[in-house]
């Protein structure tokens, strides 16, 4: 496996353990100041969760906890995905692309600063996609490796080639880290000091226990209502709905969906469901061992029941989507009918391979939708013949033996990046070891096409993909959190890297 497709990987995986299992926990009501000071206006509000950020530099790790505490809030993009999935300004108030989708220009906003005082400029503009392309070392550095040239027009307005045509390169500037700016004169300890232009500063950070943000006096935009965030990080989630219950926490996210009824007293509670990116999938290595046989792939899919599992281990709540797109998505179809439920079959496809009771070791992370859904997978692959043997271990555990050595057959794990059906399964080198050059091209084709073709394109990648069995999709993970009835603005859908702290407002 190569060092580009392992750091794509360990994004995956951390999206997975932080954007999915995370838990928001405010140490104090709404209103409250967690650092015992407060002017009054909008005071403090602490967020838990699951994990912590390794460190505070966006380029140097593919953890989701550093861009979801980080991203908008304390670095800004040129452009931003709203709840609808629509590209919007940011720190660019316009930008227009040329008709082969080659050349973006963007004019910048007039009055942007940096938290160090630097005032932002297209000069920070090309060092922000410079610096991305050739010294960070995780995966979102792919998405510049397509840029050919960064042009400054003038004061206010930067010009992006890129190498050849891209309809997804502007989507992930928006979405991800990726498209975050920097200040030339504010990159020295990113690692413990980020400077951005965001509505928030760092002002403390306690590694693996806390992050404070403040409200940056002289941010440029809308100034956020609260005065200060606080971060707080846990992994035991039966504590924090605890907490909520106890009246201590104002932002429960995200909800396992056993203990949604607890929050039943509209009094107290508000509960707000919506939708992620996040694909819970049943990866198949399928390089080597069982699962290297096409056959065997298609006989797991037919053995599991995707309703049943998905009302035994999250509570019915998700999408059944079959495929690797999201509803979210313009390419998406519901592939669900093509590995419909069918355990003859499955007993059928291994008699057929001479395989009837194939050995499998599946080897989950112990984020909680794989602790709860492994048992139910084991059972269900068991009753057509597999003989499996199952693996719970912490997740850098996970990272060692499944992600850099492939030392599994299946795994369970969300894959929570939007729009990666090409991370995953255009890359022989991923950790699922899928090829399939008909798939190649019709990734190429999309992202180089017109608008209908990527589309095109796109519906058949996913087809092929999920005929292929390449692997098998439990469920799409839905976004459930409850809140007190104090906090306003909470994002319903969870589509971009971060935790948007700009629009939280109070009743």
């Amino acid at each position: 496996m190569t060092g580009r497709s392992r750091r794509a990987h360990t994004r995956a995986v951390a999206l997975v353990t932080t954007g999915v299992t995370a838990a928001v926990l405010a140490g104090c009501s709404a209103g409250a100041d967690p650092e015992g000071t407060s002017n009054g206006d909008g005071a403090g509000l602490t967020v838990g969760m699951a994990l912590a950020p390794p460190t505070l530099d966006l380029g140097a790790t593919d953890a989701a906890s550093v861009p979801q505490a980080l991203l908008t809030n304390v670095y800004e993009g040129l452009v931003r995905v709203d709840q609808n999935g629509r590209i919007t300004g940011s720190l660019a108030k316009a930008w227009q692309v040329s008709p082969d989708r080659s050349t973006y220009t963007f004019e910048l906003v007039d009055n942007a600063k940096f938290s160090n005082g630097a005032v932002f400029t297209p000069e920070d503009v090309k060092f922000s996609v410079e610096r991305a392309k050739n010294r960070w070392t995780n995966a979102a550095a792919a998405t510049m490796r397509n840029v050919k040239d960064v042009k400054i027009l003038s004061g206010k307005t930067v010009q992006i080639v890129l190498e050849k045509p891209s309809n997804d390169w502007l989507y992930r500037m928006a979405a991800t880290r990726a498209g975050a700016m920097f200040s030339r004169t504010g990159v020295t300890d990113l690692a413990k000091k980020p400077v951005g232009t965001g509505p928030y500063t760092v002002s403390k950070w306690v590694p693996g226990q806390s992050l404070t943000l403040n409200r940056n006096p002289d941010y440029w935009g809308q100034r956020p209502h609260y005065e200060r965030v606080t971060f707080k990080y846990m992994t035991d989630t039966s504590a924090l709905t605890n907490a909520m219950l106890s009246g201590g926490i104002n932002i429960l996210s995200v909800v396992q969906p056993d203990a949604l009824p607890r929050f039943s007293d509209t009094g107290r509670f508000r509960t707000i469901e919506g939708t992620t990116n996040g694909e819970v999938v049943l990866s198949f290595n399928n390089a080597k061992g069982a699962f290297a046989d096409k056959a065997v792939r298609q006989a797991a899919r037919a053995a599991i029941d995707h309703r049943s599992l998905l009302d035994k281990c999250w509570g019915g709540k998700g999408t059944l989507i079959g495929s690797m797109v999201p509803p979210t998505d313009p390419w998406y179809e519901d592939l669900t009918g093509v590995a419909p439920y069918d355990p003859d079959k499955a007993k059928s496809l291994l008699a057929d391979a001479k395989k009837p009771h194939p050995a499998i070791r599946l080897r989950i992370p112990n984020a909680p939708y794989a602790v709860s859904c492994g048992p139910v997978v084991k059972s269900q692959l068991e009753q057509v013949g597999f003989t499996v043997t199952m693996d719970t271990m912490e997740f850098p555990t996970w990272l060692t033996k499944v992600f850099q050595n492939s030392d599994y057959d299946a795994s369970i794990v969300a894959h929570v990046e939007p729009r990666d059906i090409g991370t995953v399964f255009g890359n022989s080198d991923y950790y699922l070891h899928y090829q399939n050059s008909a798939v190649t091209d019709d990734l190429t084709a999309a992202d180089t096409g017109d608008e209908t073709t990527q589309i095109t394109k796109m519906k058949e990648a996913a087809k092929i993909i999920s005929e292929d069995a390449a692997a098998d999709w439990l469920f799409l993970m839905p976004n459930l959190m409850v809140t007190d009835t104090s906090v306003a603005g909470l994002a319903k859908n969870q589509l971009t890297e971060s935790f948007d702290l700009t629009a939280l407002s109070r009743d």
